[in-house]
């Protein structure tokens, strides 16, 4: 028999997640890392359950598909892998778990139940959270019991009085009406022989809070509704099960009026009393679907830093992080005591906390507030059914002075995975990484939302533009997945794609089409219907995603194919000329979105379609149909691909003909103008200098400040690297005066602004203090800093870019990503004017390297050590 490798596979994922609890798919994928110290692998051997593969002659070790299991439902199953490799056979795996909740609907036979409320109902943000409870009897001790639920609206589930799991904001936030999901849960240890009951706490959540985008409430239903059922597997050999039903009973809870986007209300006094028979609803379970994602929890604790009582009597809490979550208040003081807290992301003049900045236009609901009446119990005040974003916390009403010590954030986000991270030479740009990751955390609660306090809306042009860096930063697969499953099932029978998802307002498209329709087409927003599948596949290569993805992705371009043949701006005159068949210069535009220099006519003018933002829009319609012709190659739809491919070349030819001048000059001459030109390849190769230079120009024209908005924001720099202007994207990354990233540093930015001057000189704030768009920008210390970039053609880093350009005074940096394969990382510094360059590659990759000096070289996995001349 060979000896066995050293080392063992390692990393061990299903469907991309760790130990998933309540799978619904009958053929889930498994994922594994390589021994450390080998090369390629050349075949593997799975066992799951008691179910055995065999070996089986395949290099592939990411979302292997186990041909010839066959799941059942409720199973908990155990799994492991071993490897063949260039060195020979490895040991087995340390075995991981995973489960399987109900993987055929008609296995559910519990009724959806909820509270009887009163007609009419009341106003969205007073309507109180019910407890919902079914009791049963056990005749013997239980030796397995798993629980599914789930909700419309927010549930906490209790078994005998105790909280079920760590999960939080349950069931979470999805388009409803397609898809609900479904929390699995190992309740064993909190049953017993005997009485047993089981309960619910359920509050309004997603499904039915007033929308703060659009202040509407009710957008997916007018009733609230909790299902649950319990498998039982006793001690004696026989099993039974309880769900929701007839017997269940409701009362109103302690919390009089709670919504997730305002705040929550409590009155400890009031105790659970005066139950009465829940009502059963027949509304089906066509829509449940297992885990996709990783949960909502709360990751993280922050301890207050400071607090200060004002001559108002306020007392104005610091917890030194703008976050996402809620705070946990020790007590609320003597009994009747009347507590009010509210949440902010900045102090007024006076140093009290002010939510004014967020209020403007349609937003003007922003509360943030929470307030408690307490029964003098000491009990801990935690709001679980809200959330907001905050650093600061004024707290009224509260009889004693209050301590640091009596007050803790609780940072609650999607659980994510850290993949990379990155430090450099210089403070200022580890910081400006650090308060990006935390912009981003802050907006990765369940989906990818635009800020954590007035909108909480998953924009689809600010995940399409940050997704790449979020995929260094975290494992983000099953989150993104999740999102796009929702973006598929919502988008528009004409292939118009939501500019929120999930949402909310699908439900109103009967009865405001025109409105549907009038947003659906935004350039660089519905364009996240090819670019975030498409960048889901290159960092994570999930064929099986981007096929289910890939009629979305189609329908997207067709539509962008069709607005273009048929429609024409109303400024243009005279014959229509060929190519204007594919410039895209129609319907609604967001266009760039906040520019330095944009003004509220500007906003207003593209509110109105007044301007034509054909420059934008047609630079987006290229990317899509090239993506989507790439998609189609890698899918095998070769007839799509060749077509695509030919629409792309016709759309990029007239975006050329109508915005590009023989001298490389574009119209209109803004920097995200060039740089989107440049970064989406617009612009010919014999023109690209030109292009570029003028780019420049204009950003020194500017005073060497950046001058991008939203979209091309994480394009700028990088563009400027690779077409020869590195120092250029240095000196804009460490600009100090205003607009710059440096600015928010200087100014105490925890999280990155929505606008440049998202605080002014004298502290005052406007908009979002945490947006993280603008905060893409670190995607350009991950791949020109450091230099780790994806190669065309291999997905997941199986073949991978270094390519570290050195520049702003930088004497060191690194970078390191934890693949779908493995580890990789890229640390250089530069001594005695050489470039000391140490190179790790995963087993099963292989790594390109440009170093400064003009050499290249191709690694194999390991560690390796270069030396580059500096130029």
């Amino acid at each position: 028999m060979s000896e066995l490798v050293a080392g063992r596979p390692s990393r061990l994922r299903v469907e991309g997640l760790r130990c998933p609890h309540g799978l619904t798919l009958r053929s889930p994928r498994f994922s594994w890392w390589l021994p450390a110290g080998t090369t390629n692998q050349v075949a593997y051997r799975l066992q799951v359950g008691e179910w055995d593969s065999g070996r089986v002659e395949s290099a592939s070790s990411v979302l292997v598909e186990a041909t010839g299991l066959h799941l059942q439902s409720l199973q908990d199953l155990s799994w492991r892998v071993r490897v063949w490799t260039d060195l020979g056979p490895s040991d087995w795996s340390a075995p991981e778990r995973f489960s399987t909740g109900l993987l055929t609907l008609t296995e559910w036979v519990s009724t959806w139940i909820g509270p009887r409320e009163a007609t009419p109902l009341p106003p969205g943000g007073h309507r109180p959270a019910y407890w919902l409870k079914g009791e049963f009897d056990l005749g013997v001790a239980v030796r397995r019991a798993t629980l599914l639920a789930t909700a419309h609206g927010l549930y906490e589930a209790f078994v005998n009085g105790a909280r079920v799991g760590d999960q939080e904001l349950t069931p979470g936030s999805t388009a409803y009406a397609h898809r609900t999901q479904v929390q699995s849960f190992d309740v064993t240890s909190m049953l017993h022989a005997g009485r047993n009951d089981l309960s619910a706490l359920l509050s309004d959540g997603w499904y039915r809070s007033v929308s703060p985008h659009m202040k509407i409430a009710d957008g997916y239903g007018a009733r609230t509704a909790f299902l649950a059922q319990l498998h039982i597997e006793l001690e004696d050999g026989t099993g039974t099960v309880f769900g929701t039903g007839p017997g269940w009973v409701f009362t109103p809870s302690s919390i009089t009026a709670v919504e997730l986007t305002r705040g929550q209300h409590q009155d400890q006094r009031i105790t659970s009393s005066d139950w009465q028979p829940a009502l059963c609803a027949d509304l089906g379970h066509g829509t449940l679907v297992g885990p996709v994602a990783p949960p909502v929890r709360q990751v993280e604790e922050l301890p207050a830093v400071a607090v200060r009582r004002l001559p108002n009597g306020a007392q104005v809490v610091d917890v030194g992080q703008n976050v996402n979550g809620w705070v946990r208040l020790r007590d609320a003081g003597p009994a009747g005591s009347r507590v009010s807290l509210v949440h902010g992301e900045a102090l007024d003049a006076d140093g009290d906390v002010t939510i004014e900045h967020l209020h403007f236009a349609h937003l003007d609901g922003v509360a943030q507030t929470d307030s408690i009446v307490s029964a003098g119990n000491d009990e801990p005040y935690e709001p679980r059914h809200t959330t907001k974003g905050f650093r600061y916390v004024s707290i009224t009403g509260h009889p004693r002075d209050l301590a640091p010590a009596d007050l803790t954030a609780k940072v609650v986000h999607s659980d994510l995975e850290r993949t990379g991270d990155f430090a450099c030479s210089n403070a200022d740009l580890n910081r400006l990484h650090e308060i990006s990751d935390w912009s981003f955390r802050g907006n990765a609660c369940d989906v990818p939302t635009d800020c954590p306090t007035r909108e909480r809306a998953g924009w689809t042009g600010d995940w399409q533009l940050f997704m790449p860096t979020a995929a260094f930063l975290y494992d983000v697969a099953g989150f993104n997945a999740k999102w796009l499953y929702d973006l598929a099932a919502q988008q528009l029978p004409s292939g118009g794609i939501p500019t929120i998802v999930p949402d909310r307002h699908e439900s109103l498209r009967g009865e405001y089409p025109f409105e549907a329709e009038f947003f659906a087409t935004a350039a660089g927003w519905a364009d996240a219907a090819a670019h975030v599948p498409w960048q889901h596949w290159l960092h994570y290569e999930d064929h099986r995603l981007l096929d289910q993805l890939y009629p979305t992705m189609l329908r997207w371009v067709e539509l962008q194919e069709r607005i273009a043949r048929e429609e024409r701006h109303s400024s243009r005159t005279g014959d229509r000329q060929p190519h204007e068949a594919f410039l895209l210069d129609t319907r609604f535009q967001f266009g760039e979105w906040l520019e330095p220099d944009e003004t509220d006519d500007t906003i207003h003018s593209l509110m109105r379609l007044e301007a034509d933002m054909g420059v934008v829009a047609t630079g987006y319609f290229f990317r899509s149909a090239q993506q989507v012709a790439a998609a189609a190659a890698v899918l095998g739809h070769d007839a799509d691909a060749r077509r695509l491919a030919g629409l792309a070349e016709q759309v990029r030819r007239a975006w050329q003909i109508e915005y590009l001048a023989p001298d490389g000059t574009i119209a209109p001459g803004t920097q995200a103008n060039y740089a989107r030109a440049l970064s989406f390849d617009l612009v010919p190769g014999a023109l690209r200098a030109e292009v570029a230079a003028n780019l420049v120009a204009i950003i020194r024209k500017a005073g060497t400040h950046v001058g991008t908005g939203f979209l091309t924001t994480p394009m700028l720099l990088p563009v400027l690297a690779d077409n020869g202007h590195v120092e250029v994207a240095y000196e804009l990354l460490l600009q100090r005066t205003e607009p710059s990233w440096m600015t928010m540093l200087d100014r105490g930015a925890t999280t990155v602004w929505e606008r440049w001057d998202g605080l002014d000189e004298q502290g005052v704030p406007s908009d979002s203090l945490n947006h993280y768009s603008k905060g893409a920008v670190i995607s350009f210390l991950h791949t020109h800093v450091a230099g780790i970039r994806l190669l065309p053609g291999f997905p997941a880093y199986r073949r991978f870019l270094v390519q570290p350009q050195p520049g702003g005074g930088l004497t060191w940096a690194r970078a390191r990503l934890d693949t779908p394969y493995g580890p990789i990382e890229s640390a250089w510094r530069q001594q005695d004017g050489r470039l000391h360059l140490s190179v790790t590659v995963a087993p099963g990759t292989t790594a390109e390297v440009r170093l400064p000096d003009g050499a290249q070289a191709e690694l194999p996995p390991g560690t390796h050590s270069l030396v580059s001349d500096l130029p």
